[in-house]
């Protein structure tokens, strides 16, 4: 029977049943805990950005959420070995392109569900209904605004303009943000237009790639480099501390680059009806303005109100091109990155 088919009733059923626990360390393997109702969830994202959100869910249904973190492809692994013996119910990514890869791997079920589709734009989701993104994440140009004039940027081939030598900075091309950067730009641009844009950006680099982006807005707002590229969460974290304040986001005309955090559910969960509610819940409003404010992202939502620092960075116009193709381009963008020289 398909998660599509199940019944009110069910639902109830399975949100009553006991599920074996699980601790927050990768290797915990879980264990039973308590005769609360609970499910299972495989998280790729930081406790600290999750368990506010999961202890909400206990406090309005009763049901308690247990998660395992770690990276995504070790979680995938991890849902692969276990197969039909898995506790997870849900696997939560940070990616389009690793929910992407799990859905392919056969790992996710398939959900109709109109509170779903009618909560999370098209291009945010899978096609087939196997994931759904939960929160945006704006991927963009920063720089420093007592250095850079924004009227001399337009696109992120701005990156690339020989004025800028030895002025950009750029986070290691290992980090799946900028593979999926790279992938929607194939997609967009052509490979070969993209190539010679990243390119350009190596030629401008002021310092080797940085291992986070907290690391290169720092290293942007000390004067070593003047723009960069980072997720914008990360700027806002910093500008709640009242660090960095001299960098700023600028958002192309054409179109921003939007990757998703999302979640699924899994292809053998042992409660299918309390998962798809849970997941269900994640888009509602309320929810919606909690879950993006604490990591200050945008939600999937239209209408759900911003964190106000984020607001301050004004609106944007999302990248038409669909999310899906950050997994399906990936490995093309990971070999252009190696050519270009992106380390």
């Amino acid at each position: 029977m398909s998660i599509a088919s199940l019944s009110p009733s069910r639902l109830l059923i399975a949100s009553v049943l006991l599920l074996v626990g699980c601790g927050s360390e990768p290797s915990d393997s879980p264990q039973p805990s308590s005769s609360t109702p609970e499910i299972v969830v495989y998280s790729e994202r930081r406790e600290p950005l999750i368990e506010p959100i999961f202890e909400r869910y206990r406090r309005e249904t009763g049901i308690r959420v247990r998660f395992v973190t770690d990276t995504g492809t070790a979680l995938i692994e991890r849902l692969a070995a276990e197969g039909a013996r898995t506790p997870a119910d849900l696997f939560l990514s940070v990616d389009a392109g690793t929910l992407w890869l799990a859905a392919e791997r056969g790992l996710l079920a398939p959900v109709r569900s109109a509170k779903l589709e009618a909560a999370v734009p098209a291009h945010l989701r899978d096609p087939e209904g196997r994931w759904f993104g939960l929160s945006q994440r704006a991927r963009t140009i920063v720089y420093a605004r007592d250095r850079v004039d924004p009227a001399r940027l337009s696109g992120l081939e701005s990156l690339g303009d020989p004025a800028f030598r030895g002025r950009v900075c750029l986070r290691t091309s290992k980090k799946v943000y900028n593979q999926s950067l790279v992938a929607m730009a194939i997609e967009r641009l052509g490979e070969e237009a993209t190539e010679a844009m990243v390119r350009a950006w190596v030629a401008n680099l002021a310092a080797p790639p940085f291992a986070d982006d907290t690391q290169l807005i720092l290293s942007l707002a000390a004067g070593q480099c003047d723009l960069g590229l980072v997720n914008t969460y990360y700027l806002g974290r910093l500008h709640a501390e009242g660090r960095a304040t001299q960098v700023w986001p600028y958002f192309p005309p054409e179109g921003t680059h939007v990757n998703v955090s999302g979640a699924g559910i899994t292809a053998h969960a042992p409660r299918p009806d309390a998962a798809l509610a849970f997941l269900e819940w994640l888009v509602s409003p309320e929810v919606q303005a909690d879950f993006a404010g604490l990591n200050f992202e945008y939600p999937v939502r239209e209408g759900v109100a911003l964190s106000p620092i984020i607001e301050r960075y004004g609106v944007f116009r999302p990248d038409p091109v669909h999310v899906v193709v950050a997994g399906k381009r990936q490995a093309q963008a990971v070999a252009l990155m190696d050519r270009a020289g992106w380390r």
